[in-house]
């Protein structure tokens, strides 16, 4: 009797996932179109993020561009040997985590205390405005930036070092001084990107009820007391994702940033991982070293995500997932 209600049971349970099964397939036929209109946007993805890939075995390889991937030599964890054991890399690591950090702390507030502040804008004109002003900066590509601030910082005629010179200082070569290089990296990060930051941190005030305001007024809380008791929490959990997804970017320094502005005199404090992977990969030729350095990022990367997330959750009871 046991083994027959065993196999009815396993039977219903066989029936309920091919039902299950054809009720999905049937949810996607029905709507067709849309998974059609999807399938361009995914073939997109598969071809130039995943297929490329497979070219991560270059990190395992004695890579030889005229044998290509399948006919160069393997060499296991040789690239990572060599990788951990190279001084300039640990040089390059150290500049790409200060740089990192130095954003970090200096650069991720600021988009929160300027879309709180807008926020207390009551004048639409004057709002819209300020916002179109502070986001110009994001459409400049990186090029015209560095030439931007080369000439302003420039230590001959340079309108910041005529003004240093006028108050009796000295000229400072700021693109060529490895102590001010990282600030000067920093600030125009933060010149350029600060207020297209911010937007997302506006979005996420619009969609704070305004009853909370009301009430908080009625109650004779002051403008000051209600963007720090409805706003700022209102907005936490975005601040947590953005903050989460930037700890993945930690050895994502800018590299199109530094490429544009740094020369050999100050690699000791601006070489980062991605200036050192484009120097040795396409300067030297040494692709497989360079795609270990690349496969060493992702991983970190990769890790500092997870482990952000999970100390969300394990702290703030959020995440991303």
């Amino acid at each position: 009797m046991s083994e027959l209600i065993t196999q009815w049971n396993g039977k219903a349970g066989e029936v309920k996932v091919s039902r299950k099964r054809e009720g999905r397939w049937r949810q996607v036929w029905r709507n067709r179109d849309t998974y059609l209109l999807l399938l361009p946007g995914l073939l997109l993805l598969v071809l130039f993020k995943y297929t490329p890939m497979y070219g991560v075995v270059i990190a395992f390889q004695e890579y030889n561009i005229f044998d290509g991937i399948v006919g160069s030599k393997w060499v296991g964890l040789e690239q990572f040997r060599k990788l951990i054991e190279s001084t300039e890399f640990m040089q390059v690591f150290m500049n790409t985590l200060l740089i990192s950090v130095y954003k970090i702390v200096l650069l991720f507030p600021i988009p929160i205390l300027i879309a709180l502040l807008l926020n207390e804008i009551r004048f639409r004109a004057f709002k819209r405005t300020i916002q179109t002003i502070i986001y110009m900066p994001h459409f400049l590509s990186w090029v015209i930036i560095s030439g931007l601030f080369m000439t302003i910082l420039s230590p001959s005629d340079g309108l910041v070092n005529a003004v240093i010179q006028w108050l009796g200082g000295k000229p400072i070569p700021f693109f060529m001084d490895n102590h001010v290089f990282r600030s000067v990296v920093v600030f125009t990060a933060g010149w350029k990107e600060i207020g297209w930051n911010a937007i997302i941190f506006i979005a996420a005030l619009a969609s704070v009820e305004q009853e909370q305001y009301e009430a908080a007024s009625i109650d004779g809380a002051s403008r000051l007391q209600q963007m720090w008791h409805i706003s700022l929490p209102g907005i936490v959990p975005t601040i947590i994702l953005m903050l989460i997804l930037r700890l993945g970017m930690v050895l994502d320094a800018g590299t199109e940033q530094i490429l544009t502005m740094y020369n050999p005199t100050v690699y000791a404090s601006g070489d980062v991982i991605g200036t050192f992977v484009y120097r040795t990969g396409l300067g030297k030729m040494d692709y497989s070293f360079s795609t270990a350095v690349g496969l060493f990022n992702s991983v970190v990367g990769f890790i500092l995500v997870i482990s952000g997330n999970w100390l969300s959750k394990r702290l703030l009871n959020r995440g991303i997932w």
